[in-house]
């Protein structure tokens, strides 16, 4: 298993979900992926984006960056 880290901070939505989007495709199965970013609109994005393709959001980080830990599935 890997992790790779993605910085989506200062970017607006929908631009940290496409870049979640393309980071997860050259991931493996079982692989996680930490994403950073700043949009107050990331948590909700990103829990119905893990919703709506099968992976699985393992942690959600709240401050003045928002972290998140995705699994691919």
């Amino acid at each position: 298993m890997s992790h790779k880290t993605i910085d989506c901070k200062d970017l607006r939505c929908p631009l940290p979900i496409v870049q979640v989007s393309r980071a997860i495709k050259e991931l493996d199965s079982q692989d996680t992926l930490e994403i950073e970013a700043t949009d107050p609109a990331f948590e909700a994005d990103i829990e119905a984006w893990a919703t709506m393709t099968g992976n699985v959001l393992e942690s959600f980080d709240h401050g003045d960056v928002l972290k998140a830990v995705v699994r691919k599935q």
